[in-house]
């Protein structure tokens, strides 16, 4: 059985960083594609970037050359470090892993913020 468990979010000012982390367990290897996305309220979930198991990453948009993913593939970890936060970033975070067949999630982290 998979789990996904992210850690890291909360409250910051605008402009400042947070790092997310998720922790993965079970049958999750370095083919899976692992990722973040984020729901603000009201909003559809959206990918904010995602990383192979290569190492090839994949940006939104919105947060392109202000947020880096990696992983580890041995500790089955992925991070997301973010910085120059924007309100606009506040949202729930949510870790996933996928391949072809497979897509897991997390339970998500709220990332909230203030201007």
């Amino acid at each position: 059985q998979v789990q996904l468990v992210e850690s890291g979010g909360g409250l910051v000012q605008a402009g400042g960083s947070l790092r997310l982390s998720c922790a993965a367990s079970g049958s999750i290897f370095s083919w899976h594609t692992m990722g973040w996305y984020r729901q603000a309220p009201g909003k559809p979930r959206e990918l904010v970037a995602d990383i192979t198991g290569g190492g090839s990453t994949n940006y939104a948009d919105s947060v392109k050359g202000r947020f880096t993913i990696s992983r580890d593939n041995a500790k089955k970890t992925v991070n997301l470090q973010m910085n120059s936060l924007k309100p606009d970033d506040t949202a729930v975070y949510y870790c996933n892993a996928r391949t072809y067949q497979e897509n897991y999630w997390g339970q998500g982290t709220q990332v909230t913020v203030s201007s």
